[in-house]
């Protein structure tokens, strides 16, 4: 039985490297592997992609009480030639919190990131950073909350 076994294994295997060598072919007859000559890398470079653009990428709060929470909403717009697709949005500091359109920008229309800073236990100037990742053109890029938390 293990002799039955191992002899079909063997001619398995053999079949195997033949099929391997042989090559595949188009409608045409010709080798697949030049059908792959025939796309323009050029072409597959100038894919239309997005671009993010804010309106202001800085918000300065100016002063503010300690406890007092400052809110505010980036605008941008899609100025690309494809959709925009916020994957992420992330604050440097906990006592930030973005909420961000959760469907995809078409070319020409506007989205936005809205921004709540707590500032309890904030004390002094502050610069909070908000890091905007999509597959736009620009796909990682940063919009800026800072000002000054006075103590109570």
């Amino acid at each position: 039985m293990n002799k039955i076994f191992g002899w079909s294994l063997m001619v398995a295997v053999a079949m195997l490297g033949v099929s391997c060598g042989n090559s595949t072919s188009n409608a045409t007859g010709e080798n697949a592997a030049t059908d792959s000559a025939l796309v323009d890398p050029a072409q597959t470079a100038k894919a239309s992609t997005g671009k993010v653009e804010f309106e202001s990428p800085v918000f300065d709060f100016g002063t503010v009480k300690e406890g007092e929470i400052v809110e505010h909403i980036y605008a941008f717009e899609n100025t690309g030639e494809a959709p925009v697709i916020l994957s992420q949005v992330s604050a440097s500091c906990g006592c930030t919190t973005p909420s961000y359109t959760q469907t995809p920008i078409l070319p020409g229309k506007k989205g936005e990131i809205k921004v709540s800073f707590d500032s309890n236990g904030q004390v002094g100037k502050q610069q909070k950073i908000v890091t905007v990742v999509s597959n736009a053109t620009n796909g990682v890029t940063t919009v800026q909350l800072k000002g000054e938390v006075l103590a109570k």
